[in-house]
């Protein structure tokens, strides 16, 4: 693929706008996590307080997931994603009003990011969904390079930038940013133009429409083998390393400055990985996804070993390259492969299957580090994700699920 024929989605408008939407919308989301968390202490300075109002968000964002697949598939994606951004953006402005005007109360600020994690859920799967739609089979791989590269330059820049203007303005400004861009981001996919789904698929009802996403997600082996398989590696990456890692930081030499290089470096990975990839041919996605998702065992491991900052930075800038490998395999896999009419629903299976064992790994390796000691801890959990990463290379079609034929020369 040329750097050329990589630029090709964006000939089509309605992925040119559909691209600039995501663009902005990525550009609020990747300062709100900062400007949240200062904006709650600046509240109550109290860790409880912090996560009440982190769990208000992240629990209905999982308990809405199946919902959210339903309603995209059923009213458009294109209409989903817009009614949801407005709810977002909204909900953003209120909490920075309160914030600003010294008016928030921890409720005021868990119902809001309540209702701010309830659109999430309905807004993920219709993200997920919406490519195909907008863009020809065999540009898949390109048009989903093409998003990756500047989403992956924003996860380093934007929460950096978020942390100087909480400095320079306050946390509640810097929400207030994240809320225009929703509401900027929903201008712009106006100007997308898709069908809406046809009237006999949308007659069906949500449970039929549950029950029939229900049954193609465990027919399919490669879609149910590997999500199954990142329950169990998402629960030890939120515990093993979100939860142990900084712990582990404030009590060695590489402190809350390390820490931040660790996960910064991760976010490079991810870029260049991104840029590498448009030069790459991908025939066997899922293969060579799960293959490179293993590198992510590699922070726990070396951190476990040894904390040293400079074996953490490059143990974390291999995790981004896997990560960012599976993240390209595993959507062409789902893209090309899943009917466009089913695509959001399994998304939404795969997305709840995939999350729902993130708060068991917060919950259950804070006391196991306390019993056998964080480093010792990250270790087991850093072999136990290479190894049930490629677990699923067992399954033939994991292994060999090959790209459409329609894409195969990309």
């Amino acid at each position: 693929m040329t750097d050329a024929s990589a630029l090709t989605p964006l000939r089509e408008t309605n992925f040119r706008y559909y691209w600039l939407a995501r663009l902005v919308d990525r550009a609020g989301t990747t300062m709100a996590g900062v400007a949240l968390v200062f904006a709650v202490l600046e509240v109550s300075d109290s860790a409880t307080a912090l996560g009440t109002v982190l769990a208000a968000h992240s629990i209905p964002m999982v308990v809405f997931l199946l919902a959210g697949g339903v309603l995209a598939d059923r009213f458009g994606r294109t209409l989903v994603i817009q009614a949801t951004n407005v709810a977002s953006g909204l909900s953003q402005l209120a909490i920075a009003g309160l914030v600003i005007t010294g008016t928030a109360e921890i409720w005021h600020l868990a119902a809001l990011a309540a209702l701010n994690g309830t659109a999430t859920a309905a807004r993920m799967p219709a993200l997920a969904g919406v490519l195909p739609q907008l863009v020809p089979r065999d540009q898949l791989k390109a048009a989903n390079l093409v998003i990756a590269v500047p989403e992956n330059a924003l996860m380093v820049l934007g929460p950096a930038l978020s942390g100087v203007l909480v400095v320079v303005v306050g946390p509640g400004w810097a929400l207030a940013v994240d809320g225009a861009t929703y509401l900027l981001a929903t201008l712009l996919l106006t100007r997308v133009r898709i069908p809406r789904p046809a009237e006999g698929h949308r007659s069906k009802g949500v449970v039929a429409d549950l029950r029939e996403g229900w049954t193609y997600f465990r027919k399919t082996t490669w879609l149910w083998v590997v999500v199954a398989s990142f329950s169990l590696l998402n629960a030890i990456t939120s515990g093993a390393f979100n939860t142990l890692g900084p712990v582990l930081a404030t009590q060695t030499d590489l402190g809350e400055a390390g820490w931040g290089l660790i996960r910064s470096a991760q976010a490079v990975g991810f870029l260049v990985c991104s840029l590498v990839l448009i030069r790459i041919s991908f025939h066997r996605p899922l293969r060579w996804g799960m293959i490179a998702i293993a590198l992510q065992g590699l922070p726990m491991l070396a951190l476990g070993l040894e904390p040293l900052l400079i074996a953490g930075m490059v143990a974390s800038f291999l995790a981004g390259i896997g990560s960012q490998v599976f993240n390209l395999g595993w959507d062409l896999a789902m893209q090309e492969h899943v009917p466009d009419e089913m695509l959001s629903r399994a998304y939404s299976y795969d997305m709840l299957g995939s999350f729902v064992a993130i708060p068991v790994g917060q919950l259950a390796f804070g006391p196991l580090g306390l019993a056998f000691g964080i480093q010792p801890v990250m270790v087991v959990g850093g072999a136990a994700f290479v190894v049930i990463s490629l677990i699923p290379l067992v399954a033939r079609s994991v292994r060999d699920l090959p790209r459409a034929r329609t894409a195969v020369t990309t």
